[in-house]
């Protein structure tokens, strides 16, 4: 039966607020156990899966076609069902536990269709495929990650419904009453001949960025405290239940870094921070930064014990293994050792029963992508979008300028002009000649941001332009530009990179961060640092993302639910034929002590 939310509140009275499950046999009481001659043993396998976003077989929705990578990368839970059935067959199936650590219904057009198009929180609607895929592998676990909360809380509690397997968040809790308000934590027991039964416990920690990432969502419902903080609450908890082994799965990075500045007063990638600082945990599956750690060790301050982090590659490409060594002396089982490695999909086939199973869904989500909206009279390219000024770009930000102009119209802000912001999601997106399809579109804006206007002045635009002309490597004027290495400063990533549509400027790469914006006008004159403008600009930087200056804090006029994505396949359709002269425009440029630099 599924272990969802309201059972775990009847439960929660009775057991500490956590979800125990039995093993499959039955577990001889310790006191009915003879001491064994020699010290028992106990070998157990933990496997993870992290960031799957929505990756059920190794195919590009946006390409049409099967998935591929220059590193000959598979992607899919059809192979991970695959590799945790060969674990299972190699180290005995209740010897084993499969574990997630977040980011499962965001991400593709497969999770897009079953949240809007045909949403399981519909009376009689489907089961999430992310559901039926995971259940049919047999999932123990997952953790909550941020992009749970995309689609508003109705659809995260549809999906936890319609689990066979608890989702875990000891730091999302009841905004009012700061009680947990999931699952915190699972137990399970292991069965050993001859011996007393091995208690696993697994933590579940989500990411405290959820509080402005999905505002618009969690306000007022629920919290995210910090993992460090929250894990520090629970392990003696379990310790204290008897747990023999304490497990983490965490939806955050390790790095000890944050993206939100000091909007929120908690780390973002606080995995190491907790391993470092909590004692009696002996492992982390890591979630969230979308990085391969196959094994990361790192020794606790306070007891001088080396805890053991992976993190598997998202989208299904790798499965984490933690060979976890116990021994059996005297008082109890003790963790003796723990190792990390990696599995990696591309070296098997998908199982043919998740195939089986979800082959309808799949088709049903092909169908929908390849639907014709429109006519392209030129091929349009994220190729270079990160360091030219691309048309394809310029599309985003005119179908958002044109949905707030008609949002704010009649209204006292309806004057002002309207600039836009727009980020080169994507290095590979196109937009071919000829017909233009959902998928097309699609793969210019991949995430399913929404829309916000939001009141600035000039001179909070010019910081916002310095802030993210910080993207780009400075480049000293006689030194020869390698495109490759002119972008991502400082590990920016390229969503963190925004143009502004409406004005003109230049960005000096010669200069030093602070100091690059040049030659900005409004109108052909210099910008008015008091002048108001409203920026149109997505949720997520809205809310904080990304950390740019003044955005978040500044006032909202307008906001909605509708995701970008379908503004502009609506936009598109209107129209017909998708011509540059339609939208494209000349911003920016980027310089070097005045001169172009292409």
């Amino acid at each position: 039966m599924p272990l969802n939310r309201r059972k775990f509140l009847e439960k929660s009275a009775a057991t500490g607020a956590g979800v125990a499950i039995a093993g499959a046999a039955a577990v001889p009481a310790q006191a009915s156990v003879r001491p064994a001659r020699r010290p028992k043993r106990y070998s157990l396998t933990v496997m993870g899966t992290t960031d799957l976003h929505g990756h059920v077989f190794n195919w590009d929705y946006y390409k049409d076609a099967e998935y591929s990578d220059k590193a000959g990368n598979a992607m899919g839970l059809a192979r991970i069902s695959t590799l945790v059935e060969q674990v299972r067959e190699a180290k005995g199936r209740r010897n084993t536990l499969l574990l997630d650590a977040g980011d499962t219904i965001q991400g593709t057009p497969l999770t897009y269709y079953y949240a809007k198009v045909d949403p399981i929180t519909a009376e009689g609607g489907p089961v999430h495929p992310m559901a039926q895929a995971m259940n049919a592998i047999g999932y123990d676990a997952a953790a909550l990650g941020n992009h749970e909360f995309n689609y508003g809380i109705e659809t995260l509690r549809r999906f936890e419904d319609q689990l066979d397997f608890p989702l875990l968040g000891a730091n999302a809790v009841d905004a009012k009453t700061l009680r947990p308000a999931f699952p915190p934590y699972l137990i399970k027991m292991f069965h050993v001949p001859g011996a007393p039964p091995v208690k696993v416990a697994v933590l579940g920690l989500t990411n405290p960025g959820i509080a402005i990432w999905d505002k618009a969502y969690v306000q007022g419902r629920l919290a995210f405290p910090g993992l460090e903080e929250q894990a520090a609450k629970w392990v003696p908890k379990l310790k204290a239940m008897g747990a023999d082994v304490v497990l983490v799965s965490a939806h955050s990075g390790s790095s000890g870094t944050s993206s939100y500045g000091e909007q929120v007063p908690y780390v973002e990638n606080a995995a190491a921070n907790v391993a470092r600082q909590v004692p009696g945990i002996d492992a982390i599956l890591v979630g969230h930064a979308h990085v391969e750690i196959p094994e990361l060790k790192v020794v606790n301050e306070a007891t001088g014990r080396t805890v053991v982090l992976s993190e598997p590659l998202c989208y299904a490409e790798r499965l984490s293994l933690f060979d976890i060594e116990l021994v059996f002396t005297g008082g109890g089982w003790e963790v003796e050792s723990v190792a990390a490695s990696l599995l990696n999909s591309s070296t098997v086939a998908d199982d043919p029963r998740i195939t089986r199973l979800l082959k309808d869904e799949h088709a049903k989500v092909v169908a929908y992508v390849n639907q014709v909206v429109g006519t392209a009279t030129e091929t349009l390219t994220t190729v270079e979008a990160r360091y030219r000024d691309a048309p394809v770009i310029d599309l985003i930000t005119k179908v958002q300028e044109d949905v707030v102009k008609a949002a704010l119209a009649g209204t006292e802000y309806a004057s002002l002009p309207v600039l836009a912001q727009a980020s080169p999601f994507s290095r590979t997106s196109e937009i071919p000649a000829g017909d233009v399809t959902v998928r097309d579109l699609s793969s210019l804006y991949v995430y399913d941001n929404t829309l916000v206007a939001k009141l600035m002045t000039g001179a909070q635009i010019r910081a916002y332009l310095e802030y993210s002309a910080e993207y780009f490597v400075r480049t000293a004027a006689d030194v020869t530009v390698d495109t490759d290495k002119l972008t991502n400063a400082n590990g920016r990533p390229d969503y963190n990179y925004d143009y502004v549509s409406g004005l003109r400027y230049e960005i000096d790469i010669a200069q030093a961060a602070g100091s690059r914006i040049r030659n900005l006008t409004y109108e052909g004159a210099a910008l008015d640092d008091t002048r108001q403008f409203v920026l149109a600009v997505n949720n997520y930087r809205a809310n904080g993302g990304g950390a740019f200056p003044y955005v978040a804090s500044a006032r909202e006029l307008w906001s909605e639910s509708t995701e970008i994505r379908t503004r502009i396949a609506e936009w598109v359709t209107a129209k017909g034929v998708l011509d540059p002269k339609d939208f494209a425009s000349a911003d920016w440029r980027l310089t070097r002590d005045g001169t172009p630099v292409f």
